[in-house]
């Protein structure tokens, strides 16, 4: 009954309880990247890593817990894979919130791998999680701005190629690796912005997706496309802490790469190929229509209509 509380009391004991779930696992985890940091050989790290992913699982899971206890949110969650903790994914997913977030640790739960995602090396600082997230392995990028490649030429492809080494080290380990293909949190203002011809996203970027195949190549077991819609609208990280978000609908089904594809990505040419990596923006552009109206469906609105049938719409 903790969910008849007053919203700010709800958001404080949730708060409370987050912090304290956090620190409890962090502490060990933080002796397993110590113990890992002098480990000499590949599969003692790999086994070290695999430890540290099974604490940040029961992280995730007692977050849900409290959330169950605290909140009473309608979840309406539509899995149409096959999932299994021991395989690796990879997994395209549309952004809106921080709640996101919480909402695939619900979503998948212990039915997959705890998933990896690519951070602003800015996060690095953050009390707790910061180290925490560093020794899971998590990536952290740094990007550069257009004026600032425009200074510095070797700046160019840096994100790419942390991409690149770090889906490497998933390669032994079972590991699900989500990628927000806009890069940041839709916002109107980002929208209009960047011009984004759909309704519901931002632009997306091909390049950090196509390079993650590339690097897990023939590992990968399957692809997934997640897409997340809040009726209620999207809302702030201390509204879910408030419990004031009251319905969370989540698509999870399978992705398909065009015949011969993931061959081209694995030989590297999205690197090498224009018509290559435009191919490949144009299906990610097709993808992200397709995403788009789906997000239409969930929250009962019209369909979007685009002006023309063609791909497009991604960046590298």
């Amino acid at each position: 009954m903790l969910h008849v509380l007053p919203g700010p009391i709800q958001g404080v004991i949730m708060g409370l309880l987050l912090a304290i779930n956090t620190v409890f696992w962090a502490t060990p985890l933080y002796v397993l990247v110590l113990i890992k940091l002098i480990t000499p050989w590949r599969g003692g790290r790999d086994a070290l890593s695999h430890m540290a992913a099974s604490l940040a699982q029961n992280w995730a899971s007692c977050n849900t817990i409290f959330s169950r206890k605290l909140h009473r949110i309608e979840w309406d969650v539509r899995i149409g894979v096959p999932l299994s903790p021991d395989k690796q994914y990879l997994v395209c997913a549309n952004h809106q919130t921080w709640n996101d977030i919480f909402v695939l640790m619900h979503a998948f739960g212990r039915r997959a791998p705890f998933f990896k995602f690519f951070l602003k090396q800015e996060l690095i600082w953050v009390p707790v999680l910061g180290l925490a997230w560093w020794g899971l392995d998590y990536p952290f990028m740094k990007r550069s701005t257009p004026d600032q490649i425009k200074k510095n030429p070797s700046l160019k492809g840096k994100d790419l190629e942390t991409t690149r080494k770090a889906c490497e080290k998933f390669r032994n380990q079972p590991v699900l690796i989500l990628n927000f293909l806009e890069g940041t949190r839709f916002t109107k203002t980002k929208q209009v912005n960047q011009k984004a011809p759909y309704k519901h996203l931002l632009r997306p970027k091909a390049g950090g997706f196509a390079f993650a195949m590339e690097a897990m190549g023939d590992k990968l077991h399957d692809l997934i496309d997640v897409t997340i819609a809040y009726p209620g609208g999207a809302m702030g990280f201390w509204d879910f802490l408030c419990g004031r978000v009251r319905r969370v609908i989540v698509d999870v089904r399978p992705l398909k790469l065009p015949d011969g594809m993931l061959d081209g990505l694995i030989r590297g040419d999205y690197e090498t190929s224009n018509d290559f990596r435009k191919q490949f923006q144009f299906w990610i552009g097709d993808l992200w229509k397709e995403k788009d109206r789906r997000i239409a469906e969930m929250l009962g609105l019209p369909p979007p209509v685009y002006a023309n049938n063609n791909g497009g719409g991604a960046s590298g």
